[in-house]
């Protein structure tokens, strides 16, 4: 995914594939070798025990890349303004890495792959990663394993990170939690612009991008975004979300995008909340990794018998649910 890949030694397709070396595979993640990269990510989104490894040999690196998230509903053009996005921040001479999050298939579970697809313009480029994942079936656009997947991308050297999520409504906003800065894209003609921005969506956008903006109705949805802009409660020195007009299909209102990112970049280092927002996502990033060591320690209890022992007092009024869960946090903190 760089230059440098041309000069990293071959230890042959297969082994990359099939290592369990982390120290290696980060050195040649490091040094922009592809397929260390996808070894990393396939072992993140598995849930392999060596993820705690991986984890420690990328810590040095997290914090690094520019995490840009992209979301708003099927059918407004996530997938062609990130492709855009690609070929404007590669013409400034930035690596790129792409995490395409993909429905499930109800088969398989594994993703369509569609916005790979439509992103192979990039496809032979050493300074690109793109990366499709399957959502799993988890909740609020992202898949499980994507902040993890943001930090291989980090340790990889790309420059910045875009996270485009699922098609969304308005409750699904978790890549507020994982982007520095998150774009919103509607498109005129798509229903009510009220409906479309009101409560959580709103509330995360850093940029509205009004896509697709030689439709008719464009004007009106402008207005309607700007209008509940102004609606929202904000102190001085506080940011006020940018709107930008744009037709990804045709390039244009890219470099309009790029600049309302990095104007947003720029006030985020300049009050502080760069490092605020990164402390919060390596918080929920810890808290979500406590919460599943400690519901597979309770399900590992379903097998003995102190969950019946708590259960079966419960049912029968010895004792209450409140009391049943201290005694079986107790137990295992043990």
């Amino acid at each position: 995914m760089s230059d440098a890949a041309e000069h990293v030694p071959s230890t042959g397709t297969t082994s990359v594939r099939r290592t369990r070396d982390v120290p290696m595979l980060v050195e040649r993640a490091r040094a922009g070798d592809p397929r260390a990269v996808a070894r990393l990510i396939t072992l993140v989104e598995n849930g392999d025990s060596l993820l705690p490894a991986i984890a420690a040999a990328l810590a040095p690196y997290a914090g690094q890349a520019q995490v840009v998230g992209l979301t708003g509903s099927p059918g407004v053009g996530k997938s062609t303004t990130t492709n855009e996005l690609v070929r404007a921040l590669r013409a400034k001479g930035h690596r790129v890495g792409v995490l395409a999050v993909d429905p499930s298939s109800p088969f398989t579970g594994g993703a369509i792959l569609g916005d790979r697809v439509r992103m192979q313009d990039h496809a032979t480029d050493p300074g690109v990663y793109i990366r499709s994942m399957s959502s799993r079936g988890h909740l609020g656009g992202l898949a499980a394993a994507t902040p993890q997947a943001v930090r291989v991308l980090e340790g990889a050297g790309c420059d910045v990170v875009l996270v485009e999520t699922v098609g969304v409504g308005q409750a699904e906003v978790e890549v507020a939690s994982l982007a520095d800065t998150t774009l919103v894209l509607l498109a005129p003609g798509m229903g009510d612009a009220i409906q479309a921005v009101k409560a959580g969506i709103l509330e995360i956008a850093d940029v509205f991008v009004v896509n697709k903006a030689d439709r008719d109705g464009v004007d009106a949805t402008v207005r309607d975004i700007q209008g509940m802009i102004a609606l929202g409660e904000r102190g001085p020195g506080q940011w006020r979300p940018q709107v930008v007009r744009s037709v990804a299909a045709r390039g244009e209102g890219i470099e309009e995008i790029a600049a309302a990112i990095d104007k947003h970049r720029g006030w985020l280092v300049e009050h502080g909340e760069l490092r605020r927002r990164q402390e919060a996502r390596a918080a929920a990033e810890v808290e979500a990794i406590a919460l599943g060591t400690l519901r597979a320690r309770i399900g590992s209890l379903r097998d003995g018998t102190e969950l019946a022992t708590l259960a079966a007092k419960v049912a029968e009024g010895a004792i209450d649910p409140y009391r049943a869960a201290d005694e079986l946090l107790a137990q295992l903190a043990r």
